[in-house]
């Protein structure tokens, strides 16, 4: 079993990240997860991976008054990716899968100009509604832009690191004296 207390509350009040207050002027907030926070997320992390091995993926949590309540496996899958990523670092927002986005919150989320995510949807790029004369994005389509984007940069980076090792450019040259 994994006993954690209030750790979504934790998880809430972390994964605010690419949030704004509703100020226009204010800034964004911090996406620097403090090496403690990291290393509780890690521990979790760990915590509800071998809870799953053990116990055929069956995770329950203690409260407060020691009430323990079992967790449906989309809900602990959940929770161990949030903690794997905050151990490594990277801030979480969690959304529903029919949540619509704003641009300013897609282009948040994609860590672009949203000039940039507006043309991405004009182009058709990026599936997109109108709603009045608003854009409204799909959390799931911007999830799935994402992950298309960061495949294709990786396979870009691979294709020149090879490129690079068929050159010699990584061939670190000995000066003989």
């Amino acid at each position: 079993m994994v006993a954690f207390i209030a750790f979504m509350r934790h998880i809430v009040g972390m994964g605010v990240s690419h949030r704004t207050s509703p100020d226009k002027n204010s800034t964004k907030t911090s996406n620097a997860i403090p090496a403690p926070e990291r290393s509780a997320a890690a521990r979790v992390a760990s915590l509800l991976l071998a809870n799953s091995k053990k116990r055929q993926g069956i995770v329950q949590v203690i409260d407060v008054d020691g009430e323990r309540q079992e967790l449906p496996n989309a809900l602990a899958d959940v929770m161990y990716r949030a903690a794997e990523l905050l151990a490594e670092g990277r801030p979480v927002t969690v959304l529903p899968d029919e949540e619509m986005l704003s641009t300013q919150a897609a282009a948040d989320i994609l860590n672009v100009s949203r000039q940039y995510l507006v043309r991405l949807v004009d182009t058709g790029e990026l599936a997109a509604e109108k709603v009045g004369s608003h854009r409204r994005l799909r959390a799931t389509d911007v999830a799935a832009f994402k992950a298309a984007r960061d495949a294709k940069r990786a396979s870009a980076l691979d294709r020149l690191a090879s490129l690079s090792e068929d050159v010699g450019g990584y061939e670190l040259e000995t000066k003989r004296r």
